[in-house]
This record gives structure tokens, C-alpha cells and sequence, in this order.
């Protein structure tokens, strides 16, 4: 059974203040060790059920910031797993790294195309000068119009970038004027975020501490719908409650998320899932894992190990079934009632019997074939989702 391969590269050059991942800022690190002790934990995970002699489906570079590396690096971790694992046509696995728009050249995007990878992702969260202060951007906005145009210039045919809204002071006519932006622009992917305020980053802080304001819910909620009236006119359709996408170019890599597929995260604080095989027999619904969170710390582990794990947890049949509905229901054409029904033996609302009270309350549509949020669903989505847990 195929599977989707995170690799997790968490140095950056700042740290960015609202920022809660696994991301460390320094102005040197240790790339060679870094890439070794991955490449030992790959050899590692090879070896291992329910990966040894599987397929990988997506590679994803995530970070931290993985355009810091060299392609030789990126090349190296890539020859390292396609030797292990088998793929079908490498050339047309997708395979996507991450890069801030401040940390690439066309010489280095060249060098990241000609290592196979073929999607890139640019974290340009806003095209406003004081956003992007605020947020502790290290690029510019010309900066993240030039790495598109730079990345096509480079041979890569699929390009996504992030934008975040509901930031601190943000109008919505910025929000529009960004997405118009994004738009004209014309890559394949845009992701649109909501700014969370976690708990531990100096934004969280900054907001208990009454410095920053999160917007008015009438503000955030306009804003969460301008994307799919903006994006929509622009040749996007929406598939995910944040994402949207020119046909045919859809995230493969967050889809098998969403869809409850196995998953090998590699390096610092990567996490792991690998699904439960025969469940209904065996009473295996699944099990996930993570790594040493601090970069030393997974180096040495796997060092020593040759992997990092420092937790796992098996999933009883209550929690994998409240996962597959609520991570499902993210995309928009939801989830088919007989997958469930294969997974769980059971019907959906044999199990669940309070998806008809959702259904009557116009947040679910279902059908003897699918369940999905529907419009009004989208906008109360965690509301939904903490139902089924």
C-alpha cells in the first residue's frame, strides 16, 4: 500500500512570532549531519512494517525552512528514499518543497527542479509592507512575485503559495487586494489560512497581554468567504476549507491526510501514521508516532537508534472513526458512506446518530453516498468536527 513521505527540515533564518512549528531560528546549521541522520532514518523505516517494500506516493519538503538547504541535500534525501521505496514514475510523483520567497534564486530553483522536485510552495502570507513586519516576514513583496516568476523560469509547472488573513489590523479591501493580487499572479495552488493565535507563540502573548486584537467574527467570516468568490472568478475551485486549486493541480500530499492515508514523517518532531490493517478482524484501527522534537536531539537519537521516536499512540476504533469523519469533512465533496461503512462496519449514523440533528441543522448534507458540510457547515467547521471526537 502506498504511502506519503514528510520530511520535516525545521531551521530558519527568524523565527517568525506567530509561528507554533517545530522551527528553530539560526544563521548556521548542520546540514550534512542533519541530512545523514535522515538518510539513516529512512534505511531505518524501509526495514519496517507497514513501509518495508511499499510504495511512495507524495513527497513533501516541510519546514522550518527547507529552501535553507542545498539541492545537493534535497537530491541526496531523495536517491536515499527511491532507492528504499518504490515509486511508480518518479517523474511524475509530486514532489513539493517549501521555500520562503527571501531565500531562493533562479540558480537554486534550477538546482531544486534538476534534484526531482517538481512542486514548489512559497510562504508569502501577505503582499503588504506592515503585514509582513508584523509577521516577521524576511521577504518583500516583490520578492514573492519574483520567486513565482523565478520558479517557472526554473521548469516548475506546479506552484502554490500561502496567504494568511484576519491578521492584526487587517482591512478586509487588503484581503481582496491580496487575493487579486494572488490571482494575477496565476499559480496552480493558493492556500488561504485564518491566523490562529496559539498558545506559546509571542503573538498569543502580545494578544493576552491586550497589545494585539483579533478582528471582529463579522470581519474574519467576510474574509473567510472572499477567497471563494475572488479565487472562484479566477479559475480556482475550492477543495479544502483553506485550499484552492487550478484543475489538475490539487495538493496529492495533504489530500492523503485528509483522507486518512499512511503517512512517514522523517527528522525533528516529525509525526507518523500508519493505519490499521484488517481492522474489523484484528481490532487494529491504527497507530501513530512522533520524533524528538529539538534537531540535536533527533540527530543523535537517530545516531545512536536509528530513528527518533519518543511517543506513539494506538488508536482505539472510537478515536480512528472520529478522525476519518472530521479530517473527511475538510474536503468539500466530504467522504463516501461506504468507505466508512468498509472501515468501521457500520453505517454512519448507526455510529453516529447525531449526523441527522447536523443534517437538520443545514451543517451536513448526506446522502445514502456521501457526507459533506455544506455551505454553512464551512463556516462553523470546528464547531462539526469536535462532535465526532
Amino acid at each position: 500500500m502506498a504511502f506519503a513521505l514528510y520530511v520535516h527540515i525545521p531551521y530558519c533564518q527568524a523565527k517568525c512570532p506567530y509561528c507554533d512549528f517545530n522551527s528553530y531560528a539560526a544563521q548556521h546549521w548542520p546540514e550534512d549531519r542533519y541530512v545523514g541522520a535522515l538518510s539513516s532514518e529512512i534505511n531505518h523505516y524501509a526495514q519496517c512494517a507497514p513501509f518495508s517494500g511499499n510504495e511512495i506516493s507524495t513527497v513533501f519538503f516541510g519546514g522550518g525552512t527547507p529552501s535553507l538547504f542545498t539541492p545537493e541535500s534535497i537530491k541526496r534525501i531523495l536517491d536515499t528514499a527511491f532507492t528504499l521505496w518504490r515509486a511508480e514514475d518518479t517523474s511524475a510523483l509530486e514532489i513539493t518543497l517549501e521555500a520562503n520567497p527571501g531565500t531562493v534564486t533562479l540558480e537554486k530553483l534550477c538546482g531544486f527542479r534538476a534534484a526531482g522536485v517538481n512542486r514548489m510552495s512559497f510562504g508569502v502570507q501577505s503582499f503588504h509592507a506592515h503585514h509582513l513586519r508584523s509577521l516577521g516576514r524576511i521577504h518583500n513583496a516583490a520578492e514573492a512575485v519574483a520567486a513565482v516568476d523565478l520558479a517557472r523560469q526554473a521548469g516548475f509547472d506546479n506552484v502554490s503559495i500561502d496567504l494568511i488573513f484576519g491578521l492584526p489590523e487587517q482591512t478586509l479591501e487588503e484581503w481582496e487586494m491580496d487575493l487579486a493580487r494572488a490571482g494575477g499572479m496565476s499559480p496552480n495552488h493558493v492556500s488561504a489560512y485564518n491566523l490562529t493565535y496559539e498558545e506559546g507563540t509571542p503573538f498569543h502573548k502580545l494578544r493576552t497581554q491586550g497589545v494585539l486584537r483579533q478582528l471582529p467574527e463579522e470581519t474574519e467570516v467576510a474574509m473567510f468567504t472572499r477567497p471563494r468568490e475572488l479565487l472562484a472568478a479566477a479559475g480556482y475551485e475550492q477543495y479544502e476549507i483553506s485550499n484552492y486549486a487550478q484543475p489538475g493541480h490539487r495538493c496529492r500530499h495533504n489530500l492523503n491526510y485528509w483522507h486518512s492515508g499512511d503517512y512517514l514523517g522523517l527528522g525533528a518532531g516529525a509525526h507518523s501514521y500508519a493505519r490499521g490493517r484488517d481492522a474489523l478482524e484484528t481490532g487494529d484501527f491504527g497507530r501513530r508516532w512522533s520524533n524528538e522534537k529539538l534537531p540535536a536531539a533527533y540527530v543523535e537519537s537517530v545516531e545512536r537508534h536509528g530513528h527518533a521516536r519518543t511517543c506513539s499512540e494506538d488508536l482505539d476504533v472510537r478515536r480512528a472513526r472520529g478522525e476519518f469523519v472530521f479530517l473527511g469533512l475538510r474536503c468539500l465533496d466530504g467522504f463516501a458512506a461506504t468507505e466508512f461503512r468498509q472501515r468501521f462496519g457500520a453505517d454512519l449514523p448507526a455510529l453516529f446518530p447525531h449526523v441527522q440533528d447536523l443534517a437538520d441543522g443545514g451543517l451536513l448534507h448526506l446522502t445514502d453516498d456521501r457526507c459533506k458540510l455544506t455551505s454553512r457547515g464551512l463556516l462553523l467547521a470546528d464547531s462539526v468536527f469536535v462532535t465526532f471526537l
